[in-house]
Formats: structure tokens, sequence, C-alpha cells
């Protein structure tokens, strides 16, 4: 892969690709219908569009039209989903997704929704919408430009609306599904157990179950519609074309890892703003790697918006106009989640003479009902019923036990699609304009740091927070008015800070709410290792580069391991092999490295230690990282009438475990076991048709295995399990004082098309922990371009 003209600095050389020799260019002229005056794309050999238009609606115009070009089968898919047509594709399997879709619907006022984003979201989300479409009308005259996966589906694209962009389905809420299991944890052990397991911040002073809820009669299916309208499209073998299918055995599906984990505050993300004083430029820099779900095509999509009123460059999702996270020509900004609670779970009592009608204020009170056809393949169409409360969607009904249960959802209020309220902060020139942006970005829940030209560092808490004024949000509620929200908190007064006399700021998904802060939005954050350890390294004298922040950004240093390892310490060891792990690790550094022995121990032996702590508990149950930690160093009665010694058994007992479970995979040689083994801890990318297609076609589609370092619990965050399924395909690290020296990753690449070059030849760097230059000035631009588009208006 050639690299780019060398103006990167030469610090910079080891991580960033860079080269002497200009790219070869390609030139193309596309008259399209739609556009009002001509459009330059120049397209960068790392697939990055540069788009250059005289006017907004153009502009996002052309963005539609390059997402399109890149990521067709892609965005058929999203919206499939977000419509609620997959069974048109996949036939009655997919009917209970496409069910949960059309009912989690956000039934909003179109013109109020698109406004909400941008004073002229209604023109940009239509001219990005009838981009996309003219370039699927396009491959109806030119069927070669079809990505191969139509064909093997035997389908064709089909036209976008404004709906279709506004979709909630691929956003990350929380907490409704967790409400139920807590429900139960509290009815089987009572709330004061609870309590101690959970270490819910702020602390909670009681817990207890609402009155009128039985946990015992929630049945086990309330949450099955939501969940599969968030489930990824499942395709059989009958699927693909007999010309492209697979001989022999089909793999078997791999386990539905990807799926977006609402209710999981373990998906995390790291960004961090760091002022001049503490940059080598004395200009600030702003990093960011949002950890979402690693999948082939990318999750994000990175381009370049050049018009008037618009210069700015980063990435968001595919169906997204606009950038997310990136910079203009005044500032950066990136997002980590931010943990309010914007779902609540009520159960209501039905009439037995009418089961449309549910009890609110000692009245029975009429469901709006809704009916549905939806189409399914090669079978007659079928009507689905939809049923809704004042407060929202029934997710399902117990006739029976005359019960109904409905989903109140934040995200389902106008303004609740995911990111689009960036719109507003890609024209932010100021810090108060930036908060102001911020103030209509309502999903998901996050922390925005911004970082500008003038020397400004901030964070801003953003998302819409209902109000519970008499209870917590942790467990259902009867939906019989003694639990209703009040309004939602303005999110100027969500938590926030400008120039932190520190000279940094750090977020990673963690607890972080002033002390005191009077109103209720969430308990459950992730640990705070990830976090800490940034924190520890920006708190260190020196002067920050661009450099410096790629290797935080890949930092494998765990912090578990610093507070475990020490209590190995006088530890005794009858079984040999036991006892040279435990040298090993006494002797190591913390550092999760792909190569590293140690690091594969720890691994294995933290999960060991972890459930056996874990069955000590009251009543059973896991153990977060951070309460392990404690426990660990003050062990109580838990751990028996000596409960030091009690520990120290659990610790021996548990590495003999582990050592015996790792010489069974890696054979007897410790010191060649490696944490990063490809049967151990690594990365495998699945496109979604990979199993069911000819051999041939699938190793193209599939990028190779690549060992991994890391941990969930590291800032180079990679998961727990042997494959990261989630974790920072893209990253970004913006400087301030040269915005041509910021820098990237996109995992793969920018293409979905396995037949382009650009899709997956991102992979290579992003596995060395490589970056891209980020390119924004025209010259620079020019420099590094591949591909030359003129878009024409057909007038």
């Amino acid at each position: 892969m050639q690299s780019l003209p060398l103006f990167i600095p030469l610090g910079l050389c080891a991580l960033v690709a860079v080269s002497t020799r200009p790219p070869a260019q390609e030139s193309e002229s596309l008259t399209i219908p739609g556009l009002d005056q001509e459009v330059e794309i120049l397209r960068d050999r790392f697939g990055i569009s540069h788009i250059y238009a005289q006017n907004q609606r153009d502009l996002f115009f052309a963005q539609g039209f390059s997402v399109a070009r890149d990521r067709l089968f892609q965005l058929e898919l999203w919206r499939r989903q977000a419509t609620g047509t997959a069974s048109e594709l996949l036939g009655r399997s997919a009917l209970q997704q496409d069910t949960g879709a059309r009912l989690l619907r956000a039934r909003v006022d179109m013109k109020e929704e698109m406004r909400h984003y941008h004073p002229d979201g209604e023109e940009i989300i239509t001219s990005f919408v009838a981009g996309i479409n003219a370039f699927i009308d396009l491959t109806k005259s030119t069927p070669d430009l079809l990505p191969p996966e139509f064909e093997w589906l035997g389908i064709t694209p089909g036209h976008w609306t404004p709906e279709v962009v506004v979709s909630r389905h691929n956003g990350l809420y929380r907490n409704a599904g967790t409400e139920i299991r807590m429900a139960q944890r509290v009815q089987t052990s009572g709330g004061e157990a609870v309590l101690r397991q959970s270490s819910f911040q702020p602390p909670i002073s009681s817990l207890e179950l609402p009155e009128g809820l039985d946990p015992s009669t929630l049945p086990n299916g309330i949450m099955t519609l939501q969940r599969a309208s968030r489930t990824q499209l499942r395709f059989r073998p009958e699927h693909i074309d007999p010309r492209f299918r697979r001989s022999g055995e089909i793999p078997p599906l791999p386990t539905a890892t990807n799926s977006l984990p609402g209710d999981q505050p373990t998906e995390g993300s790291n960004n961090w703003v760091v002022s001049g004083s503490r940059t080598f430029s004395k200009k600030p820099i702003m990093a960011n790697d949002p950890h979402r779900s690693q999948q082939i095509p990318s999750l994000r999509y990175w381009v370049h918006l050049v018009a008037p009123g618009w210069n700015v460059v980063g990435a968001g999702e595919p169906s997204l106009p606009g950038v997310s996270v990136g910079h203009n020509e005044f500032g950066a900004w990136g997002l980590t989640i931010f943990g309010i609670d914007q779902e609540d779970l009520y159960v209501y009592e039905t009439n037995p003479a009418n089961p449309d009608q549910y009890r609110y204020l000692g009245q029975w009170e009429d469901m709006r009902i809704l009916h549905e056809d939806i189409a399914i393949k090669d079978e007659p169409p079928e009507t689905v019923t939809l049923k809704y409360t004042r407060h929202g969607p029934v997710l399902y009904e117990d006739p029976q036990n005359n019960r109904a249960y409905s989903l109140r959802a934040a995200w389902l209020e106008v303004g609740g699609a995911p990111y689009l309220a960036s719109l507003r902060m890609d024209q932010a020139r100021t810090w108060e304009e930036f908060r102001e942006a911020c103030r209509f970005s309502h999903t998901p829940s996050e922390n925005m740091v911004w970082a500008d030209v003038e020397g400004n560092i901030g964070w801003q808490s953003v998302g819409i927070a209902p109000i519970r004024r008499n209870w917590y949000g942790l467990m259902p509620v009867p939906g019989d008015g003694r639990y209703e929200w009040d309004g939602f908190l303005p999110i100027r007064e969500l938590p926030h800070v400008l120039n932190p006399e520190e000279g940094f700021f750090a977020t990673a998904n963690e607890f972080n709410l002033p002390d005191g802060y009077p109103h209720r939005l969430g308990y459950s954050w992730s640990s705070p290792f990830r976090v800490r350890r940034i924190q520890e390294v920006l708190a260190t004298s020196r002067k920050f580069t661009v450099l410096d922040n790629m290797q935080l950004q890949h930092d494998e240093l765990s912090l578990p391991a610093r507070g475990m390892i020490p209590l190995l310490e006088g530890c005794a060891f009858t079984d040999p092999r036991a006892a040279r792990a435990a040298e090993l690790l006494l002797a190591w550094d913390y550092v999760m490295a792909q190569e590293s022995a140690a690091a594969a121990i720890f691994s294995d032996w933290r999960g060991r230690v972890s459930a056996a702590v874990g069955r000590l508990q009251p009543g059973g149950g896991r153990v977060s990282a951070s309460d392990l930690i404690g426990l660990l160093a003050a062990p109580d009665g838990r751990f028996g009438v000596a409960p030091v010694a009690g520990r120290d058994r659990v610790l021996t007992e548990s590495l003999v475990q582990s050592v015996d479970s790792l010489t069974g995979i890696f054979g007897e040689d410790i010191s060649s076991w490696h944490h990063g083994d490809v049967r151990q801890h690594h990365i495998r990318l699945r496109h979604p048709l990979a199993r069911l297609v000819d051999e041939d076609l699938a190793a193209l589609l599939n990028p190779p295995p690549k060992p991994r370092g890391g941990t969930g619990n590291t800032v180079n965050q990679t998961g727990s399990g042997q494959n990261q399924t989630s974790g920072a395909s893209f990253r970004i690290i913006a400087d301030t004082a040269n915005w041509d020296h910021s820098v990237g990753t996109n995992n793969p690449g920018q293409s979905g098309n396995y037949e382009s070059p650009h899709y997956s030849d991102l992979y290579e760097l992003w596995g060395a922990g490589k970056y891209f230059p980020v390119l924004y000035s025209r010259d620079k631009v020019e420099s590094a371009t591949e591909n030359r588009t003129l878009l024409r208006s057909r007038r």
C-alpha cells in the first residue's frame, strides 16, 4: 500500500504511513439528476471522499451519493432493519424482527423531527436521501455498479426516505432489559444484598420492589420484540443464488456477539482533551476512540464536507448526513457513552372484559391500535397488530393474567435519532456554540469533549434525561399513574467543565457525576480502570504530542493486574507449573501485550478468580472488576473464618485451574504461550454472507484473523473474550495546532465492496496500531488524491 507524501512530523513516521511518491490519479465525470451545480469528489488513497460543493444542498446530496457508492449493501440491510421489511428478503424467520421494528418506530412529525437536528435539517436530510437514491437509480442503468451481494441474493436495492435516516434501530440505549433481572434479584436475595453486590453510583439508600409488582409473574418473553428489532439480519443457505452458494456443509452461525447490547455499559469508549499547557505545540489535542461493534463493513464512514458554511472532516455512521466525530476549522469534538437511564418498563392491569384497555388512575383507558401489513418472501402478507399505551409501545401481553407490558423510551421523543444532532456541532465555532449544539443531542447519552484553536478544552455531557421524582428507574413499575416522568432535564444542566485546572479532561464511560450533583440520571457505569490509566498518563509532567496520544490510545497496561498480582506474594503452590506461572506474573510489567505469556495467564486467571468470588456472594452473582479488586485487597467473612487464608486459597486454586486449561491449549512450555494467540485473544471479522457463499468468495470477504493484545479494561479495549467483537475500529487524534497533522483509523476499510481496493486496505494498519493522516487543507488533499469525480447537474 502506497502512503502519503512526507509532510507528517518525523516523530510520527513509525506510526503513520508516509511516502514521497504522489499517487496515480483517475478521473471521471458523471451527470446526475438532482444537483444544482457541479460537485467535486476527491478520493484519497485511504478511501476517504473529500467533497467540494458550491452549496449546502448539493453537499449533502453528494455525501449520500458517495456513501451509497461505497456502502450500498450495508445501507440496504440497515434500510430493511429500520423499516421492518426484512421479511421481504428473509421470509417468515424475520417476521418477529419486522414486527418489533414497526412497533418501536418513532411516530413523530417528520418536519419537526428533521428541524430538531439542524435549522436546515429538512433540506440536509432530504438532500442526503436524494443522493443515495440517485446512486441507486444509476445502478438500474448500469447494473455493474451494484455490489455483488445483490446478485448473490437475487435482490435490488430499495429507495430511501427521511424516515430511514431518523430511525432509532442502531442506537445505544438503557436500561429496560436489565430492570426485569434486577426485580428478580431483589425478590430472591433482598434489596440489601443486591445493593451490596451492585455498587450503584451514586449510592442508593434502599432498594425495594414497587408496590404491586410481583417479579415471579413476569413472563420470559417481555423483551423479545425489542431485542428482535435490534438484531442483525440472519441469512440462510436458501437465500443465496445456487450459482454462488457454498457446496457441502455450511459453517454454523457465529454467536450474535455483535448485536447492539443496548443495556450493557461494557461496550465502552475513550476520549480526552489536552490543553496547550501540556502539549509540545502549545495548542490543544483531542483524542477519541469510540468502541462499538467490530464488523465488516466498518460501522463508521470517514468523509470531508466542504461548502459555504461547512468544512468538516471526520466519521459517523454511513446512514447519517454530516460528521459525528471530527473537526472543522475552529474545533474538534469526540464522544463516549454517558450513563443516562432513558427507558422504563411499565406493567399494566388489563381489563378482563376487554384486553385492549388498561387501568390508569382508577379508570380503564383504551390502547391505541394500529394494523400493518408485512410482506413475506414467497408467502402472502401478514397483518400485525401494534398496540400503544400512553407510555409507549406494548411489548408483550399476558391475557391469562390480565397483564400487559410497555416501554417508555426517551429516544422515541422528537430528536431521538442517534448522533444526528452532530449536524449542529459540525458548524460550531466556539465553546459556547458547541454547548448550544449539544443541547439538541438527545441520544445516545454521551460525554462530548471539545478542543479549539483558541486554546479552550471542555466537557459537556448530553442526552435526554427523564426526571423521576419518586423512583430510581431500576425495576419495572406499575403503569397505573403512580410512576410518571416529570419532563426532561435541560441538557445545559447536565455536568460540564471548561478549561479544567489539571490541563486535561478524559472520559471512559465511568461514573463521573460531580460530588453533590442533584439530579438522578442513572446508576450503571463502566469500571473506572480505563479512565484512571488515561488520567495517570496525562497527569505526568511531559509535554504531549500527537505521537504520545497515539501510544496512549493503544496503551495495554492493566490496572486490575496491578491490583491483583501482588496478592500472590507469599502464596504457596504444590503444583510446580502453577508456581512457575506465579513467578512469571510477579515479574511481569502488567502490560497485556500480544506476545506476553504472563498476560495470557492473567487473562484466564482473573476470570476464574472473579467467578469463584461471585459464588461466595449471597445468592451468587457476577462481581464487577472494580469490586473484585476491593474484595481481594480487604477480604471479609465471605472467604471464611480466616478471610486472608480463604482469599489465598481462591487465588492459588484458580491459578492451578488456569495453568491446566492453558496447557491444554498451548502445550507444556509456558514461555511459548501468547496472550494474542489466535486461539486465545484475536479478532476475526465476518462478512454477513461469507459462511454461505462459495469458499473462494468467502476467502475474499473475510480478512484473516489477527492476534490482539489488551483486554476489556485496558485503554486499548479489546474485550475479555477470545474474539474481539467490539472496540475501537475508528480512532481520531485531532491537532488544533495544524489540522493536517491529525490522524485516524478505520477497520477494515472505507468500502463495503470486496472488489474495491479500499475494502480492507486499512486492516493491516489498524492491526499494527498505526494510523493514516486525516487530510484537511486542499493542497494536502490534492497531493494524496487517487480518484477525482466530477458530478455534473442535468438540467
